[in-house]
């Protein structure tokens, strides 16, 4: 199957160079730098459905491979971090969790206006609307599912100094720092009254537990549609955007999954929503209960309760849709359905006080 991410790919006013990416800049720094990537005519185009970081496909001649970079515009600081993905692909691709094969790292945001990197093009398809995954039936959905929860599994028994990862980040105190670092980008994305979300962020910064699994590494925005799979037969090809990838408690992890499952995907707002429609129950898959059942049974991780940590993924993800929203105002995003991701901010922060407040 392919991505029919890629399948749409939305041809721009100049499709030799689309919107955030300088292509002659790009041929003479590979000409350069990677010149068995130069031997052919250089094209890009957008692929479709991106909601933060930019992602392209190159056609170099007769190889395809994929570029990614920051968005456009409002930018929060470590956010969109280049280096950082492409530390962990390259870390991980000896390891059971799939990842793109990572081909350059330019960090110099003066050759195409911001840091990028090069991966391979992996097969599969990103399933993220219910026009995809209507017609896989029960039994597939569940078993895409069941894969995407073992996955996860996988990449929480990695250990971190085994593939160089050790120093990726500082476990101690994860958890109250990530209400502290979202708190600080939701300062820096505010453009409209937000009722609830500052008490949303006390009571998480009041209630951060200690986090007794700290010291994995964390995806940071593990979902379905930031995976490569296929459903017949049903295989993770690869997990994508590794943005805020980390080492810290992997039921972070967990909880903002089961906010995408659970709290968006059970929601009517939703239905056709670019971030949550084809997701959760609603979408014919299995409840949230059932992949934590499923993750359990494949990783040591002591799960507990995830009220607090569906709180925070309802908090970090209110906050993201809202620096999207914002981005959107000023008209830096590219692609369609940013219009409505300003929508799912009142539902996230309502849902969070409610489980925040939950023993």
């Amino acid at each position: 199957m392919t991505d029919p991410a890629v399948d749409a790919l939305r041809p721009e006013a100049d499709p030799a160079s689309p919107a955030g990416l300088a292509l002659d800049r790009l041929a003479s720094y590979l000409a350069e730098h990677r010149p068995e990537l130069a031997a052919g005519p250089l094209r890009a185009q957008l692929i479709a459905g991106g909601k933060s970081n930019l992602t392209y496909l190159l056609q170099l001649g007769d190889r395809e491979v994929v570029l990614r970079r920051p968005p456009l515009g409002h930018v929060l600081a470590t956010a969109h971090d280049m280096t950082r993905e492409f530390r962990v692909i390259s870390a991980l691709a000896p390891t059971e969790v799939p990842v793109p094969g990572a081909l350059l790292l330019c960090a110099d945001p003066e050759v195409i206006g911001a840091p990028f990197y090069l991966m391979e093009r992996m097969p599969g398809e990103v399933f993220r609307s219910r026009r995809q995954t209507d017609p896989l039936g029960d039994e597939r959905r569940r078993a895409l599912a069941m894969a995407m929860m073992d996955t996860l599994a996988a990449l929480h028994t990695v250990e971190p100094t085994a593939v160089g990862l050790g120093d990726f980040g500082r476990p101690e105190g994860y958890l109250a720092r990530q209400v502290r670092r979202w708190a600080g980008q939701l300062d820096r994305s505010r453009s409209r009254p937000l009722p609830g979300i500052d008490e949303l962020r006390d009571l998480l910064a009041a209630t951060a537990p200690e986090g007794a699994n700290a010291g994995r590494i964390v995806h940071g925005d593990y979902r379905l549609d930031n995976l490569l799979a296929s459903a017949d037969p049903v295989a993770v090809h690869a997990v994508l955007d590794w943005e805020m990838a980390t080492l810290g408690d992997p039921l972070a992890d967990l909880g903002l999954l089961l906010t995408y499952w659970d709290v968006l995907g059970g929601s009517e707002t939703a239905d056709g929503n670019p971030v949550a429609d084809g997701l959760g129950p609603r979408a014919g898959f299995p409840t949230g209960a059932e992949l934590i059942d499923r993750y359990s049974g494949r990783s040591d991780v002591d799960v507990g309760p995830l009220h607090w940590h569906v709180a925070l993924g309802c908090f970090k993800l209110a906050v993201i849709c809202e620096g999207i929203h914002y981005r959107h105002t000023l008209g830096q995003t590219l692609g369609e359905g940013f219009d409505r991701i300003g929508e799912m901010v009142a539902p996230l922060v309502a849902h969070g006080l409610t489980a925040a407040r939950e023993r």
